[in-house]
């Protein structure tokens, strides 16, 4: 089996497309369509055709770019099926569970419910890789706007069960302002404030801040810590259960 080519592209003034190769069945697919100038450059750049678009939820951002793709190159769109009605062009329907082949390599659907209903994420074990959509975000997460806190803590829960080493490709470049917010939940995080020092070397040579693996979100990311004895004292809620924890830090996020 070939290795797993993948490409970041930087998309509208915050989003990333993701470009997957798989060499050994010239297969290549491109995660949501969130603006399709840069990712027509970067395919002919690569001298790949596309033939997927692999859908993590609706909103426009990450499925707007569906239709004009498929017209030109007749590729296959596979998206989550608890919002195919809302997903441009879907063929194939794939939900929590699931798992389909991309050329060579195998593909796990995680539901991800909470920022949209119907949220996927795409697991290549064997690749340790995820593309996780607006459901996991560097040093965040995504706003809860269909779903419950509780489900997208749920979701969250799903993602941390991932391998400390995989590595996380999520579709915004939010990590400079989560930094911000995280630092007042838990400032004695050391690890924290190592990272947030080299994200902002990194964003002061306009160099992105992602991927990120679950090993470091695990460690430094508010979101995802409601064990966090200093986190609970910050907030106020000394031995509340996880999903209290974590709505009441999302709760503060969307205000800050």
């Amino acid at each position: 089996m070939s290795k797993l080519v993948i490409h970041q592209i930087p998309c509208l003034s915050d989003n990333y497309g993701y470009l997957i190769h798989d060499p050994e069945a010239d297969t290549t697919a491109t995660i949501d369509t969130p603006e399709i100038g840069p990712i027509e450059a970067s395919l002919k750049s690569h001298g790949w055709e596309l033939t997927h678009i692999l859908n993590t939820h609706h909103h426009y951002d990450h499925a707007g770019g569906n239709l004009e793709l498929q017209e030109k190159t007749g590729c296959a769109i596979i998206g989550p099926r608890d919002e195919a009605d809302k997903i441009p062009g879907i063929e194939k329907e794939v939900g929590d569970g699931d798992t389909f082949l991309f050329g060579t390599h195998e593909v796990q659907v995680i539901g991800v419910p909470g920022h949209t209903l119907g949220h996927i994420a795409y697991y290549f074990e064997e690749e340790g890789v995820a593309f996780v959509g607006d459901a996991l975000f560097a040093l965040g997460c995504g706003r809860v706007f269909e779903g419950t806190p509780e489900q997208m803590w749920s979701s969250l829960e799903k993602l941390m069960a991932l391998p400390d080493e995989t590595t996380v490709y999520c579709a915004h470049e939010y990590t400079q302002a989560n930094a911000k917010f995280a630092a007042t939940i838990e400032p004695g995080n050391t690890d924290l404030t190592a990272r947030i020092a080299k994200i902002d070397k990194l964003r002061a040579r306009g160099e992105p801040t992602v991927p990120t693996t679950i090993g470091l979100e695990r460690k430094t990311n508010p979101f995802v810590r409601p064990s966090s004895d200093e986190i609970q004292q910050t907030i106020g809620l000394v031995g509340a259960s996880a999903a209290a924890i974590f709505t009441e830090v999302r709760h503060r996020k969307d205000s800050f």
